[in-house]
């Protein structure tokens, strides 16, 4: 199963020989809830429905960042594959109480050594609307939704700007 993890740009230092451990936490992924209900909206596509995924984690990771000012203000996902076993469908609702998106799936066990496929982050020059954002400013926001991640094979994760 494909897990879209939201993470922080320091979370990457542990990354070892292209390999990273998670501890139990809440991940994204394409649920069949998530496809079906892509699938009442005509979108049948793994590949978009899994999109879709990594937007959600995306969108988690800023609230990361929000925690962890500290952290370089850029959001950050990392893809990885894991046995079906390893989540369980996310319950319950977010911290201002709106429920889960439908990609949200919980982590419920270590996994310790899980190769990392890529990363999607934000170029720096995001740093700017998220830190709008984080100021309660809706056109930055409007701003980073419409930014794209950049996608880094675990190769480049030296290469990447923080």
């Amino acid at each position: 199963m494909r897990l879209y993890v939201p993470a922080t740009l320091s979370e990457l230092d542990s990354v070892s020989g292209g390999k990273i451990d998670f501890q139990p936490r809440r991940a994204h992924t394409a649920t069949s809830k998530l496809i079906a209900e892509m699938a009442e909206h005509d979108v049948t596509d793994l590949e978009e429905v899994e999109y879709i995924a990594q937007l959600a984690a995306a969108d988690d990771s800023l609230m990361l960042v929000a925690q962890n000012p500290h952290e370089p203000w850029l959001r950050l996902v990392i893809s990885v594959d894991v046995p079906d076993g390893a989540v369980t469908p996310a319950q319950g609702t977010d911290e201002d109480g709106h429920e889960l998106p439908s990609s949200a799936v919980d982590i419920n066990q270590s996994l310790p050594g899980i190769p990392v496929v890529c990363v999607h982050v934000d170029e720096t020059e995001a740093a700017q609307d998220i830190q709008g954002v984080l100021e309660g400013d809706e056109v930055a926001m409007e701003r980073l939704s419409d930014r794209d991640l950049l996608w880094y094979d675990v190769t480049e994760l030296p290469q990447i700007p923080r």
